[in-house]
């Protein structure tokens, strides 16, 4: 019996040695799995520094199943990419081939139907494997689609009798008040307004279009309808509907069939109820190109030269609405390639541009703040929205005099009250001279409908004063001109243009370069906008009225445009 205890208990004493063996092999394949992933992770992380993207590890991060539902999980394991973040604006994929072509068209698709900033992040075959199993956990509903739905169907059947504001008014008295609201949206993007004014009075509704930068009455409602009129605007918006006596902001999105519209809806409380203001952004106005923007002869070549300088920093210059970011768009995108990283920092984003890293202020996020942090991004392009402060200046003009290329705007008359503006801020003169390679002042001119414009004779006092403006052009402008026979177009009004007599708008530009002797009076630090004028016009710049001359010349557009924009 003694010599039977003494067998079992080397049995179970065997036997919970080898559970304590077992136990430590599972504990040392555990440990050496977690190296082998920490040794993932770590060369993941590198990775990502050298193709220059984000890296993520999404094992310790809470991954939105609405967000991981934009892509399919069939699409997800064939592409090796998963959406991890989504909060309407924003959208944030991770992928373990961030430079492959299918997963960049995906992103771009991505991107075109819910109208988001997408950022792309590296992440290691482990983290993908773990996000991957997040679809099994997340029930199979559809997404939801953000906006209102405009399809080609709803523009034929509110657009197709259209030709006139008179028709507008004529069919929009026939219909319902949700089709009232469609029917003044479908009229506006089939006229290419960039912005609808709706505005309550004491007796009437008035809806106005601004067409080329002119406001034009559309149709007048009766004031009866406001409150349908005002909750379906705000429904489609998003904002509060029983909020009147605050200002609210909202967006509206319409998807149509090759293009995509971001409408941003501003409500005013005002004396008879509130003004609505919505400005259309449409995603096909980044297709113009730097060749597109209509800046010609002498001042196209000098600006091309200078975009292809390897840093310093090129201005913008103008009132609202001159064009400044359409043109800093179309020199981005000569810019944007595969082995160039561009970075913008805007106010809000306006457009989306495939290839660039764009951000967007906030209150915390400042110009200043977001320019320091873009600086540590490695870029070669920055483009900063807007400079408004000394502190944002001294960033730019310190990273455009350290190797990057800097594009940005601000706010003055023309070229030459850029470097006076920079100077009034308390910029340097001894930074600022070398860091600005160029300035470019600005308007935007309607350009005469090409269906109804007809000759016309000015004046002679006007005829002289414009002869005195294009005898100053340079020699290589002036030759073309034939002075003794100059033909001058105005507008007329047809069905083609709603009898405007102007249709769509044209760039009219100065190029102001940089150059030795602007330097040395820019280091004196007493610098007038007479003194650059007088060196611009020494170095045969052409002045904004010129160009508009030239082009008034062309047939492009009119006199009486030309001087609205300039005087």
């Amino acid at each position: 019996m003694a010599n039977s205890q003494s067998i079992e208990s080397l049995l179970n004493k065997n036997s919970s040695q080898n559970v304590n063996d077992e136990t430590v092999q599972d504990k040392f394949n555990i440990a050496q799995q977690k190296i082998k992933i920490k040794e993932m992770e770590k060369f993941t992380k590198q990775k990502a520094a050298s193709l220059g993207v984000s890296y993520i590890d999404l094992l310790g991060f809470p991954v939105n199943p609405t967000a991981i539902i934009l892509i399919n999980e069939e699409e997800a394991q064939s592409l090796s990419v998963v959406c991890f973040f989504y909060n309407g604006k924003q959208l944030r994929l991770a992928t373990t081939k961030p430079k492959d072509e299918a997963v960049l068209t995906l992103i771009k698709n991505l991107a075109d139907k819910y109208f988001c900033q997408t950022e792309i992040y590296l992440i290691s075959e482990h983290s993908l494997s773990h996000a991957l199993k997040i679809y099994k956990t997340v029930p199979r509903f559809r997404a939801v689609e953000r906006g209102v739905k405009i399809t080609e169907d709803d523009l034929n059947k509110y657009g197709s009798n259209f030709n006139s504001f008179q028709d507008l008014q004529k069919q929009i008295t026939k219909v319902q008040t949700t089709e009232i609201v469609t029917m003044i949206l479908a009229a506006a993007i089939k006229t290419n307004v960039s912005d609808i004014h709706i505005e309550i009075g004491d007796k009437e509704i008035k809806a106005r279009f601004r067409i080329d930068g002119v406001l034009h009455d559309a149709v007048v409602l009766d004031n009866k309808l406001w409150p349908k009129i005002i909750a379906r605007f705000k429904i489609l918006s998003g904002v509060k509907i029983n909020i009147t006596d605050k200002p609210q902001d909202g967006r509206i999105s319409i998807y149509l069939k090759n293009d995509r519209l971001d409408i941003r809806v501003s409500f005013l409380p005002t004396a008879y109820g509130e003004s609505v203001v919505m400005r259309l952004l449409r995603s096909n106005v980044v297709s113009l190109g730097f060749e597109q923007l209509g800046i010609k002869g002498r001042s196209f070549e000098q600006l091309k030269r200078q975009t292809e300088r390897p840093n310093g920093m090129i201005v913008t210059t103008g009132p609202t609405g001159s064009g400044k970011t359409t043109t800093l768009y179309a020199i981005l995108k000569k810019f944007n390639n595969p082995e160039t990283k561009i970075i913008t920092i805007e106010d809000p984003i306006e457009y989306q541009m495939a290839g660039v890293n764009q951000s967007q202020t906030n209150e915390k996020y400042t110009f200043s703040q977001g320019l320091r942090s873009i600086v540590r991004q490695d870029p070669d392009i920055i483009m900063v929205g807007e400079i408004r402060d000394l502190e944002t200046a001294e960033v730019a003009i310190q990273a455009a005099l350290t190797g990057h290329v800097v594009l940005s705007t601000i706010h003055t008359n023309n070229a030459a009250g850029t470097i006076p503006r920079f100077l009034s801020m308390g910029a340097k003169p001894f930074l600022l001279a070398p860091a600005l390679n160029a300035m470019i002042g600005q308007r935007l001119v309607r350009k005469l409908c090409e269906k109804c414009k007809k000759e016309t004779v000015l004046p002679e006092e006007q005829l002289t004063r414009i002869k005195e403006l294009l005898e100053k052009l340079p020699e290589i402008e002036k030759k073309d001109i034939d002075f003794k026979n100059l033909k001058f177009y105005k507008e007329a009004g047809c069905d083609a243009c709603q009898n405007i007599g102007y249709k769509g708008r044209v760039g009219i530009y100065e190029i102001l370069i940089m150059n030795a002797e602007l330097e040395k009076i820019i280091l004196t630090g007493q610098v007038s906008e007479y003194d650059i004028q007088a060196n611009a016009a020494k170095n045969n710049m052409i002045s904004m009225v010129q160009d508009g001359l030239m082009k008034v010349l062309d047939g492009l557009t009119s006199v009486d445009e030309v001087f609205r924009v300039t005087e």
